[in-house]
C-alpha cells in the first residue's frame, strides 16, 4: 500500500488506512496537474520507461518468484530485485506475496481478499487496497522468505525503493521529471495492477475449468506485461510463463529468459510440455 505503517494496534492500522488514501489521493490529483501542466516526449518517454520497469519489478519479481517462486536466483540479486520491487509503491515484497498467496489459497471464496465476485468491482480493484484489515503482513504465509533478515529490513523501510524513484526521476529532469517519472507512471501502473484483481475475473475467454473466475485477456496482458493470461496462471500457478500459446505476448516470460542466460537466475519453470502442447480451446463466457 501507499507508506503503510505496520503497528499492529489498532490506531496504528487506522493512521496506516488514512496515509494510504492521502498518499493515493496524492498520486491522483498529481497526475491530472501533470496532464494540464503538459509534456513533452523526453518527460512521455521517462513516464512509459518507469512503468515497464516497476511493472516488471511487481510481475517478474514480486509475483512470479516472491509468491510462486517459479525462478531462482542468488541471494544478493534476491535482495537487489525486492528493493527494485518496492520502487513500485505497493508496499515491501513479503506483504505482497504473503496477500498474495492467499488470494490464492482462497480465490474467489469468501476468504478472497479481492474478489470481484464476491465484494464487486471497485472492492476488487481498489477498496481493499484502502481496507485497514489488510494492512498486516501474512508472515505464516511468508517463512521460506521471512528467513531472510535484509528482506525483513526491507519490508520495515519499503519506502526506500520509493524515494530512490522519486529521486532519480527529479534528477534527470526536475520537477516535471519528478511528475511524470514517479507521480504519472505510479498511477498508471497501481491501475494497472489492480485491474488483474478487478477485470482479469470478469472479462475474457477461459482455457482451463479453474475453482475459480479467472479469465484470461488479451489486453490486460499487454498493459501487465503477461499477467492478463490470469486463467492460464491459475491453471498452473507456479509456472514462469503465463502465456502458454505462441501468441499469447508474456513480456514478462521474456526477460526472465533473458535474465536466465546471463546467468543471474535459474531453474526457471515452465508450464508442462503436456499442457503446452495440448492448449484446449479457450471458451468465450459472459462477464
Amino acid at each position: 500500500m501507499l507508506f503503510p505503517l505496520s503497528s499492529e494496534a489498532p490506531r496504528g492500522r487506522w493512521f496506516g488506512q488514512a496515509f494510504n488514501a492521502i498518499g493515493i489521493t496524492l498520486i491522483h490529483v498529481g497526475t491530472v496537474f501533470a496532464f494540464v501542466r503538459g509534456a513533452d516526449h523526453g518527460l512521455a518517454l521517462l513516464a512509459v520507461a518507469s512503468y515497464f520497469v516497476r511493472m516488471f519489478a511487481v510481475t517478474g519479481v514480486y509475483h512470479r518468484y516472491f509468491s510462486h517462486r517459479s525462478y531462482k536466483t542468488s541471494r544478493v540479486l534476491q535482495f537487489l530485485l525486492a528493493l527494485l520491487g518496492t520502487s513500485a509503491t505497493q508496499k515491501g515484497p513479503l506483504w505482497w506475496a504473503a496477500a498474495h498467496r492467499m488470494h490464492h489459497k482462497h480465490s474467489d471464496t469468501e476468504k478472497d481478499i479481492h474478489s470481484p465476485l464476491q465484494r464487486g468491482f471497485w472492492y476488487a480493484h481498489l477498496g481493499w487496497w484502502l481496507g485497514r484489515e489488510h494492512e498486516q503482513t501474512h508472515w505464516k504465509q511468508i517463512r521460506d522468505f521471512a528467513k531472510f533478515p535484509e528482506l525483513v529490513f526491507l519490508e520495515k523501510w519499503h519506502v526506500i525503493g520509493v524515494f530512490a524513484c522519486m529521486g532519480l526521476a527529479t534528477a534527470i529532469r526536475g520537477f516535471d521529471g519528478f511528475l511524470w517519472g514517479y507521480v504519472v507512471s505510479t498511477c498508471f501502473l497501481l491501475h494497472g495492477t489492480f485491474t488483474i484483481n478487478s477485470l482479469a475475473h470478469v472479462f475474457g475467454s477461459r482455457r482451463y475449468e479453474t475453482t475459480d473466475t479467472s479469465r484470461n485477456n488479451f489486453w490486460l496482458a499487454l498493459i501487465t506485461m503477461g499477467e492478463g493470461w490470469h486463467n492460464n496462471h491459475h491453471h498452473h500457478m507456479n509456472s514462469a510463463n503465463q502465456g502458454f500459446a505462441w501468441w499469447e505476448i508474456d513480456l514478462t516470460f521474456y526477460i526472465l529468459k533473458g535474465l536466465e542466460k546471463l546467468g543471474l537466475v535459474w531453474d526457471v519453470k515452465k508450464a508442462p510440455k503436456d499442457i503446452v502442447d495440448n492448449l484446449p480451446a479457450p471458451r468465450k463466457v459472459a462477464a
